[in-house]
């Protein structure tokens, strides 16, 4: 399963990283992904007009989109688009941080999952 993360590199600016998480668990069901450790889950609602200028990632934390579409910029000027089934690993809480906005003029729904 791919996944988008944003970290901190040794500029001091954030970056973006393309993973891959292992499914390697195959079962009648499907196939699941190792168990990664979480404190809790947090659900968030954001304005169509919602726009965040340069901030950290308050903790590591996964960040699935359910509705709705965000841009993330980084400090390196790169930017990428998440729409719902989207997954965000962020892991940039020291330096610049990231640019966070609502795109395609609809509010937005994710989970926040802090994670261990």
């Amino acid at each position: 399963m791919k996944i988008v993360r944003v970290f901190t590199g040794a500029d001091g600016k954030s970056h973006f990283e393309d993973v891959d998480v292992p499914l390697t668990i195959e079962h009648e069901f499907g196939s699941m992904s190792e168990p990664h450790p979480a404190h809790s889950v947090i659900f968030r609602s954001n304005p169509a007009d919602y726009d965040v200028g340069f901030h950290n990632a308050p903790r590591r934390q996964y960040v699935v989109v359910l509705e709705g579409a965000l841009e993330v910029e980084t400090g390196d000027g790169s930017k990428r688009r998440l729409g719902p089934g989207d997954i965000l690993l962020g892991e940039d809480t020291t330096g610049q941080g990231h640019i966070t906005r609502a795109v395609g003029g609809r509010p937005g729904r994710s989970l926040f999952i802090p994670l261990a």
